[in-house]
């Protein structure tokens, strides 16, 4: 949900002195300030005069609350909330007068009450030498998600040990995502690196829950589990499966693994660790990002040619020789057809002690199909078709 996201590299958040203004690049402008004697921070785009769109918090419970409006000369007319699913009920709302600073106003319920509203240009705390990477690049493109952040913290929770290694899982009390960091069988510089990427990510999904909340309402729902699949020396492998309904027709279900190049601390992607086509493999443009950096025009049909041309038909080939009862084509419209094509440019991976597992992405009338547990692409076969980084994979 939340793209796009630069790494910041530790040393570059120390150099920080000053406060910086809030306002994103597209357009989205951000303040703080009260709705009658409760703080609150406030996002809006009014480039569209005639379709204003913003939400806001209460910093007291960071969930948000959809605004909708107009800006008429220097008024701003919004509706908080909506009624999306047909409820056609009354629906606070806002009116606000621009000034040299912000905005101030009235906030009326349905019911009738008022209550003051006074917003000026959000500051934003400068990041220090400590503050954790991900944290740190969202003042450059999501300065009211990093507001939120300011807020929330992570607890503690169960002590693990995996492979030998062990792990200390935090949550967030809010939203109740969870992910672990590594303690202890890692260098402390690869475990600094490592842990960067872990607990980046376990706020990007606090934020992608939010996310999820504002499209969905009241009806929303987002369940979560991370686990981990492999850590050695050369790598940090999990998968997150995801259950969600963020409005719309129906519920969803997804896996979205992380794996993680230990002495570089960059997200892996299936070209850094195996290349079945021509030439050099291609050079992932994720790598150097702690999200998803978008491909360039060029990258993204390079990959798409990759893949559909030449990795889906080889796995679909190695996949028929290792498990031909699974692979076998199916004799009824309603069985799973891993011959598809289509299933196979998607597929979620990560690391096993066995191989590379890759998952199978099926339409939503045989999502029943998706994740089989069998189909594990063993290491003796990806050590012969090596990726654009080299790793010390297991003997598998």
């Amino acid at each position: 949900m939340l793209k796009g996201l630069m790494r910041l590299a530790p040393y570059a958040a120390a150099l920080f002195t000053l406060i910086s203004t809030a306002h994103a690049e597209d357009g989205r402008r951000v303040f703080t300030g009260t709705l009658g004697k409760t703080a609150i921070v406030v996002e809006l785009n009014t480039t569209q005069q005639d379709e204003v769109t913003g939400r806001y918090f209460y910093e007291k419970y960071h969930r948000d609350l959809a605004l909708s409006g107009s800006l008429q000369d220097s008024t701003l007319n919004l509706v908080e909330g909506n009624n999306r699913y047909g409820d056609d009920k009354p629906l606070p709302t806002l009116k606000l007068e621009e000034t040299g600073s912000g905005w101030q106003g009235e906030w009326q319920s349905p019911q009738g009450k008022k209550l003051p509203v006074k917003l000026t240009e959000a500051r934003l705390p400068a990041p220090t030498s400590a503050t954790l990477p991900f944290i740190a690049a969202l003042p450059y493109g999501e300065p009211y998600e990093y507001l939120r952040l300011q807020g929330l913290k992570l607890k503690p929770a169960k002590k693990d040990n995996f492979m030998g290694y062990d792990l200390q899982w935090w949550t967030e009390p809010e939203t109740k995502i969870s992910l672990f960091s590594v303690e202890s069988g890692l260098s402390k510089d690869d475990q600094q690196r490592v842990n960067q990427q872990l607990l980046g990510r376990l706020w990007n999904e606090v934020i992608s829950y939010h996310g999820c909340q504002l499209q969905g309402g009241e009806n929303v729902e987002f369940m979560q589990q991370a686990e981990p699949k492999m850590i050695s020396p050369a790598v940090v492998s999990l998968n997150i499966s995801t259950s969600y309904y963020c409005g719309g027709a129906h519920p969803d279900f997804g896996d979205s693994p992380l794996n993680i190049d230990v002495k570089t601390g960059h997200p892996l992607s299936l070209e850094d660790v195996l290349w079945v086509g021509e030439g050099k493999p291609l050079l992932h443009a994720e790598r150097d990002s702690l999200g998803d950096k978008p491909l360039s025009k060029d990258e993204s049909n390079a990959r798409y040619q990759y893949v559909s041309k030449e990795l889906v038909p080889w796995v679909i080939k190695q996949f028929t020789a290792l498990y031909p009862t699974e692979m076998k084509k199916p004799t009824g419209d309603d069985d799973c057809n891993f011959q598809d094509e289509s299933i196979w440019g998607t597929s979620p991976w990560y690391f096993t002690e066995k191989g590379l597992y890759l998952g199978a992405y099926f339409a939503r009338v045989q999502r029943s199909c998706d994740r089989p547990d069998w189909s594990i692409l063993p290491y003796s076969v990806v050590k012969q078709h090596p990726g654009a980084v080299k790793l010390q994979l297991p003997q598998g």
